[in-house]
């Protein structure tokens, strides 16, 4: 489906891209993986065409769209159903013709194309999108203009997602969700009948999702089968392999070396020694696998534990210019606790957190903690705080103030700072880097608690896994808000909620969070699938009656019976059409077997359609059970 051919690209005199060369096949998702800085991102820009490489190239189909998400967020007085409406440009475009043409058969291939394209349920599908990532459908016809950067840019999302391209570009879609937004775009995706190329430095997505992982590598790109953890497995075989072979051929040279060095001069053994020197010349080098060095995380304990709770609320409410956003909260933090912050965007998570750092006061109750108590607190908008002109020394020596250069520099060394990188402007650093100083610069007096924010952003895969590593070795309190599903099931042993306008303890796991979430984005898509994001009409409301009434009489186990039926056929669809993908997965196909790679492909297309009917159904089942019972 997209073929990357010989493509070299440098940028500013560095080589980002050398010689690369995959072919990604039809309907696959993919995960493009490999550390901060090595060109994903401009890998993405290249399959665009939004700029050009230096040689080789990229091919797709001739009439295959490729599309993305917007760099820039969507604004303006559009509504935001009319702004992801929008975004299907073909469908605008007849519309438009539609109520100008006149000829009668330009107005039927009009309308036979419109149906083709289902553009009559086209608002009810946008305010689905729109719904799962977390619009309601008041805001859904709202002006884009109400809307902060963040939320905009899920418009943004959204708007790609409807567009529905043959191959779904994805940069790093998740730095704007939370885990509810995470969760349902991940059961999107997974539906999604196209081809979708996705950066992500979420480990959880990379699993879930993608099917093969594409890695960006020593400026060469090298496709894997199977998810991240696959990936993870055979990049390390791979490695140990590579070097196993070039310890033998390193040890093959110093042989052959030693033997041309010894005999070279001497008449009965030079024929020896010039054959052994020429293949000596004609020996190509294994490669060392270059692995780059991941800087550990480090947060210092408190210099004086304290005693437990170090935090207890008794009634607490908090929230904004005299009016409660949290109250009635009921809790208490304990010197090892590890918690996690679950609850969509807007419920108060950062509150609770601004409330726990003493940067929001208590309207209401109590919130009882020690004198002496020690809070830090990192947050992603923080990175925009730092002063573009200092450098990490700069803190750091505002910080230590007694101290010798030698201990700053050890210090910041401690936290992965070498001379280099403790010497540049924060300006030049990239995000995961000023990430990395906002942690140090938080944690840097050994806090009781440590309340972080959305701290993985900007980390890549590596960097998070340090992360992890650093948060288990931490000697206090761990708040977490994060919509990484990896770092929270890593990382923490609690899990609170903030919904309903309070915080409490939620007795469940991730798992039963996730069906928790996936229901309610079911219960919000079944609603803005009958009226495209607007109330319902009354005709509706009597059908719903009706059928309430049927199931009431007697009907609940012929329900049942369709409900197993459905669950039947859906994993007898799963399985052929994972049966479609492994042979899909064999590049070899394409050029071999190229009809039988079409034909496959058209299948899979087939069935993924049923797959998705069956699916549809299986959820108006269950909501009709669910109803009854």
């Amino acid at each position: 489906m997209l073929h990357i051919n010989d493509l070299t690209y440098r940028i500013e005199g560095r080589l980002l891209i050398e010689a690369a060369s995959v072919a990604l096949p039809q309907g696959h998702k993919i995960g493009l993986v490999g550390r901060n800085g090595t060109g994903k991102t401009t890998l993405l820009k290249l399959i665009l065409g939004d700029i050009h490489p230096e040689q080789g190239g990229i091919s797709i189909p001739r009439h295959a769209r490729i599309g993305s998400v917007a760099q820039e967020a969507p604004g303006g007085a559009k509504s935001l159903l009319e702004t992801v409406l929008a975004a299907d440009t073909e469908r605008a475009e007849l519309l438009c013709e539609a109520e100008t043409a006149t000829d009668p058969h330009q107005i039927a291939e009009i309308q036979t194309r419109l149906s083709d394209i289902d553009a009559h349920s086209a608002p009810a599908r946008a305010a689905i999108i729109l719904a799962g990532l977390g619009f309601s459908s008041d805001e859904q016809n709202a002006p884009c203009s109400s809307l902060s950067g963040g939320w905009r840019m899920r418009v943004a999302l959204a708007a790609a997602l409807f567009s529905a391209p043959d191959v779904l570009l994805l940069d790093e879609p998740t730095n704007y969700l939370d885990l509810e937004g995470v969760i349902w775009l991940k059961s999107y995706l997974k539906t999604y009948r196209h081809t979708v190329l996705i950066v992500s430095h979420d480990r959880d997505i990379l699993n879930d999702v993608a099917g093969a992982i594409l890695h960006l590598d020593q400026r060469k790109l090298t496709l894997y089968q199977g998810n991240y953890d696959t990936f993870e497995r055979q990049r390390r075989e791979k490695q140990a392999l590579q070097l196993k072979l070039k310890k033998k051929q390193d040890d093959a040279r110093r042989h052959m070396q030693a033997f041309v060095d010894r005999f070279r001069y001497k008449a009965s053994k030079a024929k020896q020694a010039q054959s052994r020197l020429k293949a000596l010349e004609k020996m190509q080098p294994v490669a060392e696998m270059v692995e780059d060095r991941i800087s550990a995380f480090h947060f210092a304990p408190a210099e004086k534990p304290l005693n437990p709770p170090l935090v207890r609320f008794e009634g607490a409410a908090v929230g904004y210019n005299g009016t409660a956003i949290l109250h009635d909260i009921n809790l208490r933090i304990d010197g090892d606790d590890r918690i996690a912050l679950l609850g969509a965007n807007g419920n108060g998570k950062s509150t609770f957190a601004k409330l726990l750092c003493g940067r929001l006061p208590v309207l209401s109750g109590a919130m009882r903690h020690h004198k002496r108590l020690e809070v830090a607190y990192f947050a992603q908008h923080q990175l925009d705080e730092l002063v573009p002109g200092k450098t990490p020394h700069d803190y750091f020596r505002e910080l230590m103030e007694d101290a010798t250069e030698a201990q700053r520099r050890a210090k910041l060394g401690m936290y992965g700072f070498d001379v280099r990188l403790a010497d540049s402007k924060c300006e030049t650093l990239s995000g995961g880097e000023k990430a990395r100083l906002l942690l140090a610069l938080a944690a840097f007096r050994g806090p009781h608690i440590l309340v972080l924010d959305e701290p993985t952003n900007h980390l890549d895969v590596d960097a998070r896994e340090a992360l992890v590593l650093a948060l288990n070795a931490f000697e206090g309190a761990v708040i977490l808000i994060s919509h990484d599903r990896h770092l929270i099931e890593t990382s923490v042993d609690r899990l609170w909620l903030v919904d309903g306008g309070t915080v409490s303890s939620y007795d469940g796991d991730l798992d039963s969070y996730q069906t928790l979430v996936l229901d309610q984005a079911r219960a919000r898509r079944k609603a803005a699938g009958g009226n495209g994001g607007k109330s319902a009409s009354t005709s509706g409301d009597a059908s719903r009656k009706r059928k309430s009434g049927a199931i009431q009489r007697g009907a609940l186990q012929p329900l049942k019976k369709k409900i197993q039926q459905a669950e039947a056929n859906i994993q007898k669809l799963q399985e052929k059409i994972g049966v479609l993908d492994k042979a899909l997965a064999d590049t070899s196909i394409y050029s071999e077997e190229p009809k039988k790679a079409h034909d496959f492909a058209r299948l899979r297309a087939k069935l993924a359609r049923e797959l998705e009917l069956e699916e549809t159904l299986w959820l108006e089942l269950h909501g009709e059970l669910e109803a009854a019972q």
